[in-house]
């Protein structure tokens, strides 16, 4: 019997690798539904390879040319909708069994507590949905018996690490996320970044806000927040250390000095796959290592006094409010003008760290909160950054 999946965000690289791993097994998955962002030709070129029965555009503006386009390819049977409540639905309908969230940013709050209520079994990209919902979405999957399987590839990596460890082996634990150090690893002077150079990673090829926070070390911080929620471990127990060979992809150190990790080469399609077939693997056609040509691997300690988000998301993590939401906001606003040449790279900095200082926040108690918060730091970090 195949499994039904949808994708929210099928048109960015985790939505494409993920077809690509899907297509490999017809007899276990079939694509049920798929959701873009604004742009029409990518998304009909997911659906001429995916053949959904649905297609959202989260643009609701574009409903009509994505319908138009469709028709034209030979497509016309798709049912189209648009809209961000339209992506909500996709992610609880209940023609679905396993929904991939791959929506960049807090545009993917809402989708990733719909597919939590709904229990689905939730291949969980999008970082903001635990950064902003954190422990209400935790207690959601517990309510529901959704099955949440994180895809990011250090969480991916700390979820095997941790698979078959009891709850007194997870107790004395800790995890240590490793970081590639971004294009300016060893960098002292960060003045004068362009937004081309920030989006240039060494290792990984992603999108260009993800691409600049792993830049500033900010994707780190908001692994570290992450990692609290997923694994139900305390901040003093999540290390972050500087692996530039993007080998390691995380580990676990246990009470008796063990250290488990999980090694593989750079490619989304393994963790991908991985969640796709749990307990099972499935190969994901990743290229395969081999450690004697690698020859050494090498790790540093994070230069938090040039790259201080990461500080800055263990000091919003530790408030235990609203913060870890301002500092997510704070920051994509932030990010999206420098991408804009309106900043500077280390604005960046000084913009977030200025919102954690200026809005103290409730922990907010439902998802109507956490978007409202979301929208109200986005709106006084455009102010700010409107008058410099």
């Amino acid at each position: 019997m195949t499994q039904s999946i949808t994708i929210l965000g099928a048109t960015g690289s985790i939505g494409r690798s993920t077809l690509d791993v899907v297509s490999r097994y017809p007899e276990r998955f079939s694509v049920h539904a798929v959701a873009g962002g604004s742009r029409v030709e990518p998304l009909v070129d997911v659906c001429l390879s995916a053949r959904p029965k649905r297609a959202v555009i989260a643009d609701a503006s574009k409903v009509v040319e994505l319908e138009q386009a469709l028709c034209t390819v030979g497509l016309g049977d798709i049912e189209v909708l648009g809209g961000p409540e339209a992506v909500s639905r996709l992610a609880d309908d209940p023609d679905t069994d396993v929904v991939v969230q791959a929506v960049v940013g807090a545009a993917g709050v809402a989708p990733t507590f719909a597919a939590a209520r709904a229990g689905k079994r939730l291949l969980l990209a999008n970082k903001e949905s635990v950064v902003c919902g954190g422990r209400l979405l935790m207690e959601t999957v517990r309510n529901s018996g959704c099955e949440l399987l994180p895809v990011d590839s250090e969480h991916n990596a700390i979820f095997q690490c941790l698979a078959g460890a009891t709850e007194k082996a997870r107790a004395g634990a800790r995890i240590v996320l490793t970081a590639s150090g971004g294009p300016f690893r060893g960098r002292t002077n960060l003045e004068g970044i362009t937004p081309e150079q920030a989006v240039a990673h060494p290792k990984w090829s992603m999108g260009r806000k993800i691409s600049v926070d792993s830049a500033s070390l900010m994707n780190k911080g908001l692994e570290v927040i992450e990692a609290r929620w997923l694994f139900d471990f305390e901040p003093g127990r999540i290390k972050v250390v500087v692996h530039p060979e993007s080998i390691v992809h995380s580990a676990v150190e246990f009470e008796d000095g063990a250290v488990i990790a999980q090694l593989g080469s750079a490619d989304m399609r393994t963790p991908i796959a991985y969640s796709l077939g749990w307990p099972e693997r499935l190969d994901g056609c990743a290229k395969r290592l081999s450690l004697a040509e690698i020859g050494r691997l090498t790790f540093e300690e994070p230069d938090t006094k040039t790259f201080p988000l990461l500080q800055a998301a263990y000091d919003a993590l530790a408030a235990d409010n609203g913060a870890t939401i301002v500092l997510n906001a704070a920051n994509e606003i932030a990010v999206e003008a420098f991408l804009e040449g309106r900043i500077g790279f280390t604005d960046i900095f000084s913009t977030v760290r200025g919102m954690l200082e200026s809005i103290l926040a409730p922990l907010p108690g439902s998802v109507d909160e956490i978007i409202e918060l979301d929208r109200a730091v986005r709106a006084k970090t455009r102010e700010r950054l409107a008058v410099r």
